[in-house]
């Protein structure tokens, strides 16, 4: 496109712990255990459940979720304005009910919970799989996420920056979370969708493997919240890590298949990236910044 210029690094590029870390496989697993995360919110929950039809599209969510993060980090900034400016449109849009009073998703209180859920989420999982992140890299990379924050238009001064003060922040909002029917409505969700056909005869490896293993990885005091049983902590990290290094083995023959120029839109954000870039730019764990 006629805005996009081929060295357009967009918001973070190559030199920022978020261009390597949202190209960790275990993202797809950060992803689900933020959806779980989220729902402990008695109102964040109700505008997921009242604004999804988990029936029809029982993948959508995470998803467009994924897209989103994938754009933000890995695209031309017109691009990622553009897509910012299509999420927020639809956000205006959106009502929900909760306690006989009905709120925009869009409130910053909201917005705020919903990217402390997934940051953390994505911070925390890949972590436990291994990623070799220090506590400076942590640090930075919550402080660079701040700019995702500002995309669905929340304040970036308002955001937590850092390890300390997300950790501050999730205890603040311990008092507000809770389990709700809608909470209980995800939990079911997320441990067995609603597949059918040959799909649905994988449903009890993907609950064990996918679906509580996400769970699991919860903090202790959300777990208790739901009030329902956990993988013991050695038990998760260890699986975790399995499961990474097998995807992380997968990915690496998708991206080798994916480098054909033909299969246009099914190719992840990441290799468009390098492709644009060069392959300098290629994300690695190899390649955080040096200095964190």
């Amino acid at each position: 496109m006629a805005d996009v210029s081929p060295d357009d690094a967009g918001l973070f590029g190559p030199g920022s712990v978020s261009w390597q870390l949202h190209a960790e496989p275990a993202m797809w697993l950060a992803g689900i255990r933020s959806l779980y995360l989220q729902a402990l919110h008695p109102r964040a929950v109700a505008g997921i459940v009242q604004n999804s039809d988990f029936r029809a599209d029982p993948l959508g969510r995470l998803v467009r979720t994924a897209n989103f993060v994938g754009v933000s980090t890995y695209c031309p900034r017109a691009a990622v304005e553009r897509e910012a400016a299509k999420v927020r449109a639809v956000h205006r849009t959106l009502r929900a009910t909760h306690d006989g009073r009905t709120f925009r998703i869009d409130e910053p209180e909201l917005l705020l919970w919903v990217h402390c859920a997934e940051v953390s989420s994505f911070l925390t999982v890949v972590r436990r799989a291994g990623f070799p992140l220090t506590a400076a890299h942590a640090d930075q990379y919550l402080d660079e996420q701040r700019a995702s924050a500002a995309l669905v238009g929340l304040d970036p001064s308002e955001v937590p920056g850092s390890v300390a003060a997300m950790r501050d922040y999730l205890r603040e909002m311990r008092p507000t979370l809770r389990r709700t029917e809608d909470t209980d409505v995800i939990y079911d969700f997320l441990h067995r969708p609603p597949v059918a056909g040959r799909l649905a005869l994988g449903l009890p490896l993907y609950e064990r493997t996918v679906g509580h293993l996400a769970y699991s990885l919860l903090p202790g005091w959300a777990v208790k919240l739901y009030g329902r049983g956990a993988y013991p902590a050695p038990v998760s990290t260890a699986a975790m890590r399995t499961l990474a290094e097998t995807l992380r083995v997968l990915q690496k023959t998708v991206r080798t298949v994916m480098r054909e120029p033909h299969l246009g839109p099914l190719v992840p954000h990441p290799v468009l990236a390098t492709r644009r870039l060069g392959k300098w730019a290629a994300p690695s764990a190899r390649k955080l910044p040096a200095a964190a």
